[in-house]
């Protein structure tokens, strides 16, 4: 048996101002989409913005449902409306961002386990990676070059195959 250390690079701000332009364009348009969220049981919206290849960016946000857990989370909503309506347009990069109706949101919000799954699909598909830009209310950002660094041992397409 031998031990394996996994670690991951990414860099953190402690104000938007500080990331690149296109990455704070898209964490700003992430912001806007929270407008859009459906928590009435959590009260925590999350916003996500795409940025694709063909310089498009859309939108989405989580929408809740009473039938837990038959919601959706604002990562896949963005990534499954980009796909939907640019198909084979590579996505270069998703902005996530919160805000709660019950507390401050301080440290930029990370995606939950399927959302992460779904953005190395999407990698894996596309050939190229995904950048993320993960924000919160205070302005901190943390910016992660490849999905996969935030899900290192994921499930993947050969695994499937003998």
């Amino acid at each position: 048996m031998r031990d394996i250390l996994i670690q991951i690079a990414y860099r953190e701000t402690e104000s938007h101002d500080e990331l690149p332009s296109e990455d704070r364009m898209l964490l700003d348009q992430a912001e806007l989409a929270l407008e859009s969220a459906y928590v009435p049981y959590s009260h925590y919206r999350v916003g996500a913005a795409v940025l694709l290849d063909n310089g498009k960016t859309i939108k989405g946000s989580n929408q809740e449902n009473v039938a837990f857990p038959s919601g959706l989370c604002a990562e896949r909503v963005a990534l499954f409306s980009a796909a939907s309506h640019y198909p084979g347009v590579p996505v270069r990069a998703i902005a996530i961002t919160a805000k709660s109706e019950d507390f401050p949101v301080n440290e930029p919000v990370t995606p939950c386990g399927s959302c992460r799954q779904v953005m190395i699909e999407y990698e894996s598909n596309q050939g190229s990676p995904l950048r993320l830009i993960l924000g919160c209310e205070t302005g901190k950002a943390i910016r992660v070059e490849k999905a996969g660094d935030l899900l290192p041992l994921s499930f993947k397409e050969d695994m499937l195959r003998k």
